[in-house]
């Protein structure tokens, strides 16, 4: 017998793919040749699934239907998988061919593509921001949460985290983590902590004329 091995280099294709919301401001198709911001939103848990209505409950989707904001939104919906404990960290791959794609076939500024999230969709948020922080100009998870681990990919990104003290659903030190994680590297990072809200941090949050201004202020 004679000893031998065996190596060669094989490509592995990966399918990736989401139903998605799409709103594009109104002046768009008249404005041929302006570049819009981009705003990609995750949605909680309550919203998985495969009816695209459910992602309209909360959020920029949900007030996308009565004004006009002034960027492109781009809101996915994550699937259900009976096999598996389906969270948006299961489809980074997606969301990020998706923001590609978004940004291929839409008059997307560059430089100025943001993500936000609530609930599972915050967890996601900072999951996606620190796995590809070359794609944002800014991050705003809502009542999410997650591994501290590699936090510093994130020190170029400003961030501004929101959260109700008295959550039941996941607690306010889930952000408070994140951000003092954050900061201790010398990240650009902000929390916003509502005495009085539970899980719902989110409504006041994008009711708030002044997070859309803060958001849309930064560039790459």
């Amino acid at each position: 017998m004679y000893e031998h091995r065996f190596q060669k280099e094989v490509t592995i294709t990966k399918q990736v793919g989401l139903s998605f919301l799409l709103s594009l401001p109104k002046d768009y198709e008249e404005n041929d040749g302006v570049t819009y911001p981009l705003v990609l939103f995750l949605h909680g848990m309550g919203e998985r699934g495969e009816d695209l209505n459910l992602v309209k409950e909360h959020g920029p989707p949900k007030l996308a239907e009565e004004r006009d904001f002034p960027f492109i939104l781009v809101a996915p919906q994550c699937p259900i998988d009976i096999q598996r404990y389906s969270t948006w960290h299961l489809y980074m791959d997606d969301l990020s061919s998706l923001i590609d794609d978004i940004i291929e076939q839409y008059r997307v500024d560059k430089q100025r593509v943001y993500v936000t999230g609530l609930s599972m969709g915050g967890y996601g948020t900072w999951d996606l921001a620190k796995r590809y922080p070359e794609k944002f100009a800014a991050a705003a998870p809502i009542c999410g949460g997650g591994s501290i681990k590699q936090i510093e990919k994130l020190k170029e990104v400003p961030v501004w985290a929101f959260h109700g003290a008295k959550d039941d659903v996941v607690p306010v030190e889930e952000s408070v983590r994140m951000v003092e994680a954050l900061s201790e590297v010398g990240g650009n990072v902000r929390l916003t902590v509502y005495p009085d809200a539970n899980h719902d941090s989110w409504t006041e949050t994008y009711n708030n004329p002044d997070f859309y201004k803060w958001l849309l202020s930064h560039k790459k």
